[in-house]
């Protein structure tokens, strides 16, 4: 964490659970598995998308999300999975090892 605010201008207040270097670039990021749907899980998946909000950071940002969001239906976490989120660096951890390896 004191790595990421001196180096690369992370402000935000929540924790990082990694920062990596790939081919000269920094990636930092956010862990989270999501047991089941609603109340504390909600802001569990919340925090790891303010992580790839955080305004200013000189670092690529993902979100390591595995578990219940990617189960198709009406839930809140998927829709937003494959809607208004469908752009951003959030992948299972299954696959982090091959972004990396293209970064």
């Amino acid at each position: 964490m004191h790595f990421a605010r001196k180096h690369l201008n992370y402000t935000h207040t929540k924790g990082l659970d990694f920062v990596a270097r790939f081919n000269q670039q920094y990636v930092i990021g956010e862990a989270k598995f999501l047991t089941d749907f609603g109340g504390h899980q909600n802001a569990q998946f919340n925090d790891a998308i303010s992580t790839l909000h955080a305004d200013g950071v000189r670092a690529i940002k993902v979100a390591v999300l595995d578990g219940v969001l990617y189960i198709e239906g009406h839930n809140s976490m998927h829709r937003m999975l494959t809607t208004t989120l469908r752009d951003e660096n959030i992948m299972s951890s299954l696959v982090l090892r091959e972004f990396l390896y293209q970064v």
